[in-house]
């Protein structure tokens, strides 16, 4: 499938036609303008055409969530921008909501409750694992057949929310040799970027996070780190170049192991 027959169409132009999604794909901010995550937003899209997933986006009409507002302390920017996305998702009756960030999916989950939104909201691995439970997603195993790959538990899909098992059992079914770090699951370390890190310098110390991080994942002697999430993503991505391993080794994300997949 090329990328010109990519379907997303938006909630918006769906309305027009008197038709509503069953589920809205949150794109999120790495999702829509980092140009590395945008390569997982069109994996991910291409999975739901693929599957026949009912779905739209907001398109123009999606804002931040406010979680980088509020982890970095301005508690009124969070407020504003959540109540704007909430009375929008309102708006269009919005009740199912799947997303490829923890970030996002953490917020519209756990703290829009407090104000007003409730909505059903799935991380991408999670719905990716019901649709392949369910034997309407088939994988073919390909290219990552035997492969040593690694997975970085991002905190917000781990520790925050108890998601440890769907991106496991996804890339268990590319029939690939899933070798852990030492640290994982609950004893999972952060990549560095969250709390709003991502966004500004780090404090001193004597290693950064995301190089410490990336050194455990090397030692797995794994091709492939996976990842769930953008922040991580770029954190471990950046980890890798400081290592000179970027010929070697590569860090994707699993909506991009699951899309090269296939069947």
């Amino acid at each position: 499938m090329s990328e010109t027959t990519i379907k997303a169409p938006t909630v918006a132009e769906l309305q027009s036609k008197g038709e509503s999604p069953e589920i809205l794909f949150w794109v999120g901010c790495a999702g829509s303008f980092d140009d590395r995550y945008k390569r997982v937003t069109i994996a991910f899209t291409k999975i739901l055409n693929h599957l026949g997933v009912n779905f739209a986006v907001l398109g123009p009409e999606e804002s931040c969530t406010g979680d980088p507002a509020r982890r970095a302390g301005n508690e009124f920017l969070f407020q504003m921008q959540a109540m704007s996305n909430i009375q929008l998702l309102d708006m269009y009756q919005v009740k199912k909501i799947v997303t490829a960030c923890p970030h996002c999916f953490n917020t519209l989950k756990n703290e829009y409750p407090d104000l007003g939104g409730n909505y059903e909201v799935i991380h991408h691995t999670t719905f990716l694992q019901e649709m392949l439970n369910n034997g309407r997603l088939k994988i073919a195993g390909g290219d990552y057949k035997g492969q040593k790959i690694t997975y970085h538990d991002s905190c917000y899909l781990g520790r925050a929310n108890g998601v440890y098992e769907a991106p496991r059992e996804l890339l268990k079914s590319l029939d690939a040799d899933l070798v852990e770090m030492k640290r994982c699951k609950t004893k999972g370390l952060c990549c560095g970027a969250g709390g709003g890190q991502m966004f500004k310098d780090a404090e001193k110390g004597n290693k950064e996070i995301n190089i410490a991080r990336t050194e455990e994942a090397l030692d797995t002697g794994a091709k492939v780190i996976a990842a769930a999430c953008p922040f991580c993503m770029t954190m471990m991505s950046d980890g890798v170049k400081n290592k000179e391993k970027e010929q070697d080794v590569k860090v994707k994300d699993i909506a991009e192991l699951i899309q090269e997949s296939m069947g």
